[in-house]
């Protein structure tokens, strides 16, 4: 499907998952990584597009700063990790904003704001106020008051939420950075004869059994969470692409129309 009209895209959702910006063998956050990520997303608004970030990576870096290194199994831990986490990764993206002149926020959201109309609307009102003033809004969930994503029943690794600020903020792209290149017909890592899928117009129930669990030990959204997700953002009217952010470059193949990962496109 020839994807030219990407270019075109003036307001995207962007989310990097947890094994995107950590090092697998030690899950201490990939600075270089991250750095380049800053970069192209500063480069993305000097073109005049409006970026929202989702970001994961709270608990691990709350857990490598406490000195855990097994993965929290219980919730006050991982609640604590979260907290601490948080002001670490802030911290980090201020730092290398600021290097661009790039002005950021945090908003921390919870599933009771997204259920309760006022406070649905306060946070779009702000969404809309920080995006005019050219601000790129840095988006995870409240883990150390909300239990939600944290216990893997709503959100999944912000999966979930990234479709849901892309509904919120009226998006017209929603890319989510995973650790695989995109929908497969069955796990690559476990079935070399798996099938790549470039383009998905209809997600039914014979392509959300396709979906494989989550097995990396930083990470907790498999490919299940994001199905979910492109169903969330497909129904709102914002395409979704799932591509590999091991190189975050290919956030601007994206934006260039180039065949990068697997389009779900938007029910009109």
């Amino acid at each position: 499907m020839d994807r030219s009209f990407l270019k075109d895209k003036k307001r995207i959702v962007i989310k990097i998952g947890t094994s995107t910006i950590t090092h697998m063998g030690t899950g201490n956050l990939n600075l270089g990584k991250l750095e380049q990520f800053v970069r192209v997303l500063t480069d993305i608004r000097n073109q005049d597009k409006e970026v929202v970030i989702v970001s994961s990576g709270a608990i691990g870096a709350g857990r490598k700063a406490l000195g855990i290194k097994e993965r929290p199994q219980t919730l006050s831990l991982k609640q604590a990790c979260a907290a601490v986490g948080q002001a670490r990764l802030m911290m980090i993206y201020q730092k290398l904003f600021a290097e661009y002149n790039q002005t950021i926020a945090q908003i921390l959201i919870t599933k009771r704001i997204l259920l309760n109309e006022i406070s649905l609307s306060n946070a779009e009102n702000t969404f809309q106020e920080l995006l005019a003033m050219g601000v790129i809004p840095i988006v995870n969930e409240n883990d150390p008051i909300s239990t939600d994503q944290i216990q893997e029943e709503n959100f999944g690794d912000n999966d979930t939420l990234s479709a849901n600020v892309a509904e919120l903020v009226k998006a017209d792209l929603l890319i989510l950075l995973s650790d695989i290149d995109g929908l497969y017909s069955d796990d690559p890592r476990n079935n070399e004869k798996a099938k790549f899928i470039r383009f998905v117009d209809h997600i039914d129930e014979k392509l959300e059994a396709m979906a494989k669990g989550a097995d990396t030990a930083f990470g907790t959204g498999g490919m299940a969470t994001k199905i979910a997700a492109a169903r969330i953002a497909n129904d709102a009217g914002v395409d979704m692409v799932i591509a590999n952010g091991d190189d975050v470059r290919n956030i601007n193949r994206i934006l260039a129309g180039e065949e990068v990962g697997t389009l779900f496109k938007a029910q009109t």
